[in-house]
């Protein structure tokens, strides 16, 4: 438990109001709820802050080609951006708009605080022009190759290969963006900060240890400081959606000069709803402030921004938390193989607790890109949510129900106390944002619960009458164990935090709930939590993800092309059989429709399910399945399977098995249960 309580104020890059959410962006405010939730958890007050960026030359082309104002533009897509975050539990205190009288009246008075300052100074700039779009054109609508690395289709300000900073005419064969012409050079007077004059100062902040990553700080060192800084260019001529600069008319601050403020007004604007003072979030040194970025805008977050705060009186970073770029079974996200996936359209077809948990996993609050491999997205959340952490309440809820725990915790051989003794080291590492270790350390807690429920075996317990205070011992020993894991789990999957509340009547509202275990508490009826992932529905978003767009649709392939990456091993695990049936042979095995209807492990089998089939009516059959390896009887119940419901009778030892579920796969963990089309009844043949 921390000594005492911390005011933090948390942002994370603004999203530009120009395009929806995808799932690159959605790393960095998963990252950051995550940090926010875990802070709230610990009791420290803490506001996420977060807005639009709204300004510059693509919003004001995109809303002539659409036939509005830029106003109605940005109002559409901050309601968009809002959906789409809520739907990943992505939970901000304010969300603002830089285009606010707020972020206007700030820039007025920063701008006024660094000219005052001496630090801006007025020079002619040529400048790349759209003939065609009729504009000036911002740095990022502008690509070519990179003039240090020679890397192709790198926007007009950085290089994302090298991360080397540039201006747009230095650019190799540049061409805009937004119609593809070659840009003309034009001249215009534009005004710039000159940060050379402030070198001492970023040089000490940034090389201090206290507010940066190591790796951070010795880029910057090695790539900046070191020389003379670079006069940062901060307005631009007409035309230009933003504000005008009121002792430069006609002429506008450059998005990259009001968009960070912004920071500062979303702030102002919960301010002014919740009767505070800026000065105590933005200008105390009791509150911490903390950006969490992508590596693409280190320049500006680190040199820049703490350049401008300092001059104009606001508080400094307390630390920027810089993370790498997403990519895609190891390549570049790309529309034609449907891995540049939006936000709504994975929320289509995927429950947001896996990207949560997947992204979590593969934080480590350093600066390395994070790959999102679908097959190892699916057997991570599949072993550790559904098998490992869901797994326990599931084995032990069903058994009490209804019921409540035991009104003394009983004896666990240490479980609780030592996992509750795991609270402060998973929370430094949820601190320093390795969320990834945090994790490690979680799922071996989750290891021991499962150990425990199958040394005590409480499905044992149930069918003897004189052990049912065992059977509730035992179920409010994992049932406490598993809310343990929720607790510590709650910053990263808050749906499973909140269903756990419901489960066993408590709320999680604190981290050190994890450290006394609940009595006689009532248990609900056990709910659905998780299940395991579906790679149809990971395929369907794939497939809407595609572009339908000519220049990005894939050439024609064969369809035994190995551009569907299907290999050859399953046949060569099990080759086909060179015998032939005929017809009549396969019309003698009856394949039917069937519901499950009921699903129980089975005392005595390491492999066995016991089903109880629907089809249809009061037509059912006793199923024994050999694929518990695989799949948890809670998943099952309701779905439905394919069966052969004429297959001879079959005596076990365990009873009698009725038919078939039919499932593909070599066995193990590579099992497959095979589903018909939404729409399918119980009792429909197979044909």
């Amino acid at each position: 438990m921390e000594p005492m309580s911390r005011r933090i104020l948390v942002t994370a890059a603004l999203p530009y109001a120009n395009g929806p959410i995808h799932i690159g962006h959605l790393v960095e405010y998963i990252q950051t709820d995550i940090w926010v939730r875990f802070q709230k958890l610990r009791g420290n007050r803490c506001l996420y802050i977060c807005a639009d960026d709204t300004h510059g030359t693509a919003i004001m082309i995109r809303a002539r080609q659409e036939g509005r104002s830029e106003e109605a533009l940005i109002a559409d897509m901050r309601e968009q951006h809002i959906r789409d975050f809520s739907g990943f539990d992505i939970e901000f205190d304010h969300y603002g708009s830089t285009h606010s009288e707020e972020n206007r009246r700030l820039c007025a008075q920063i701008w006024q605080s660094v000219t005052d300052a001496g630090l801006v100074v007025e020079k002619p700039v040529e400048q790349l022009y759209d003939p065609q779009a009729g504009t000036y054109l911002a740095d990022r609508f502008v690509k070519g190759i990179c003039p240090v690395c020679k890397s192709p289709d790198q926007y007009g300000d950085h290089c994302e290969k090298c991360l080397s900073n540039y201006t747009p005419k230095e650019l190799i064969d540049p061409r805009s963006t937004l119609s593809g012409a070659t840009p003309e050079l034009r001249e215009a007077p534009h005004r710039f900060i000159r940060l050379e004059t402030l070198h001492a100062f970023l040089n000490e902040w940034t090389q201090s240890g206290r507010h940066l990553q190591p790796e951070i700080a010795n880029y910057l060192k090695g790539h900046f400081l070191g020389d003379e800084l670079r006069d940062w260019d901060v307005t631009r001529p007409p035309q230009y959606f933003g504000f005008e600069i009121p002792d430069f008319p006609g002429n506008y601050w450059y998005v990259w000069f009001d968009a960070p403020i912004g920071y500062i007004a979303s702030t102002w604007q919960w301010c002014q709803q919740n009767q505070e003072s800026l000065d105590d979030w933005w200008k105390s040194p009791d509150c911490e402030v903390h950006h969490f970025i992508g590596k693409d805008i280190t320049y500006f977050h680190t040199l820049f921004w703490p350049g401008i705060l300092k001059t104009a009186g606001f508080s400094l970073p307390t630390f920027v938390h810089i993370h790498g770029f997403l990519t895609v079974d190891g390549e570049k996200m790309s529309k034609s193989r449907g891995t540049f996936v939006q936000a709504e359209t994975y929320l289509k077809h995927l429950d947001p607790s896996y990207l949560r948990y997947f992204f979590a996993s593969k934080l480590s609050g350093k600066v390395d890109d994070l790959d999102l491999n679908v097959d190892e997205f699916k057997a991570k959340v599949d072993a550790d949510l559904v098998g490992k952490v869901v797994n326990i309440a599931s084995r032990c809820a069903r058994f009490v129900a209804g019921g409540r725990l035991s009104d003394v915790y009983p004896a666990d051989d240490r479980l609780f106390a030592d996992a509750a003794a795991a609270g402060d080291r998973i929370a430094a590492l949820f601190e320093a944002c390795d969320y990834n270790a945090a994790l490690r350390e979680i799922m071996v807690l989750a290891d021991r619960a499962n150990q425990y429920i199958e040394a005590n075996e409480p499905w044992k317990l149930r069918k003897d009458e004189t052990q049912q205070d065992a059977l509730r011992d035992v179920c409010t020993v994992g049932l406490n164990l598993f809310r343990q894991i929720a607790v510590y789990l709650a910053p990263v999957l808050p749906q499973l935090a909140r269903q756990t509340a419901t489960l066993l009547n408590s709320p999680i509202a604190h981290w050190d709930d994890a450290q006394t275990p609940l009595t006689g508490t009532p248990v609900s009826p056990f709910e659905h939590m998780l299940q395991r992932v579906d790679p149809g529905q990971v395929q369907k978003m794939i497939e809407d993800s595609k572009s339908s767009s000519p220049a990005d649709a894939p050439a024609a392939v064969n369809p035994q092309s190995s551009s569907f990456d299907d290999g050859p091993e399953p046949l060569q695990q099990e080759p086909m059989t060179d015998a032939h049936c005929t017809i009549d042979d396969f019309i003698k095995v009856d394949m039917r429709v069937a519901r499950v209807i009921a699903a129980n492990h089975v005392e005595g089998a390491d492999k066995l399910l016991q089903l109880t089939l629907s089809l249809g009516g009061d037509e059912t059959r006793n199923v024994f399945a050999g694929i518990k390896s695989v799949y948890n009887p809670e998943q099952l119940i309701g779905r439905l399977v394919i069966c052969c419901a004429n297959l001879a009778p079959r005596k076990m030892r365990f009873g009698t098995s009725e038919g078939m579920v039919l499932a593909s796969g070599s066995g193990g963990q590579d099992i497959y249960l095979l589903s018909p089309d939404s729409g399918a009844k119980p009792g429909m043949r197979v044909h």
